[in-house]
């Protein structure tokens, strides 16, 4: 058996077409292309390691997964142009770098760190259709900053989880920031966190959408957050104007 590399990528890719990050029983999900790139050019399968999954129609601006590959085969830079020949257009191998056998994708990352697209006008552009969150009514951003404010720090989110089939052992998780910028009809929110739930932050998304549109008194984050899992924030912001942006590590 030959002797092993392990290799760092860092992937972006447009989630339009795809089911997700995660191998589909079609073979759609990123990772299935990944691996279909690596079959192409080593000839066996691989296992590929993700930081975490993103959900059907969810972007990557930096998305990180590691590999185990034959020592010497090609460097990092060969990697990226010879995976990028065999992937989609609309995913990309940006960076490839050289990983200690220690080093894991998921369990070695710190943080993450999240952007939501909102378009708030009452006409969406069409150049944003699939890649923000069409939101005509009028939101307040003073409320809006207000609302996201109140979710910063070490909370138990368990109300801002959706249920993905089997319970998770520990809901609680530390927000460091929320970050709100606004470009005209453009708003967009960064969340800065040591980890999140499944569609965390979707679902605070649609949360912070709701007090910001007058539907929800700001004190309905705090009922949430005090009472975790008894109610649910049932406002999920839609899955195209989520983008994964950065993983942490130390």
């Amino acid at each position: 058996m030959p002797a092993l590399e392990r290799l760092k990528l860092t992937v972006a890719y447009d989630g339009r077409p795809f089911g997700g990050w995660q191998s589909q029983p079609n073979q759609n999900g990123v990772q299935d292309h990944l691996k279909g790139a690596f079959l192409a050019l080593l000839s066996e399968p691989v296992k590929l390691h993700g930081a975490g999954r993103t959900d059907s129609g969810v972007h990557a601006l930096g998305q990180v997964a590691h590999v185990d590959v034959p020592q010497h085969k090609f460097n990092p830079a060969k990697w990226v142009s010879a995976l990028n020949a065999h992937l989609p257009a609309q995913i990309r191998i940006l960076r490839c770098q050289h990983a200690s056998t220690r080093f894991h994708a998921q369990y070695s990352a710190i943080g993450k760190v999240y952007q939501y697209r909102l378009w708030n006008d009452p006409v969406f552009h069409p150049l944003e259709i699939g890649r923000s969150w069409h939101v005509p009514q009028t939101l307040d951003l003073g409320t809006l900053r207000a609302a996201g404010d109140r979710l910063i720090g070490t909370h138990d989110f368990a109300s801002f989880a959706a249920n993905r089939g089997k319970a998770v052992e520990a809901t609680t998780r530390t927000i460091r920031q929320i970050r709100v910028r606004h470009r005209k009809e453009l708003i967009s929110m960064e969340f800065d966190g040591d980890g999140f739930l499944y569609r965390m932050v979707r679902m605070l998304t649609g949360a912070i959408v709701r007090v910001a549109s007058g539907r929800e008194d700001p004190s309905w984050i705090d009922q949430l957050l005090g009472a975790p899992g008894k109610t649910k924030a049932s406002y999920t912001a839609p899955a195209q104007g989520l983008y994964l942006v950065k993983v942490k590590y130390r």
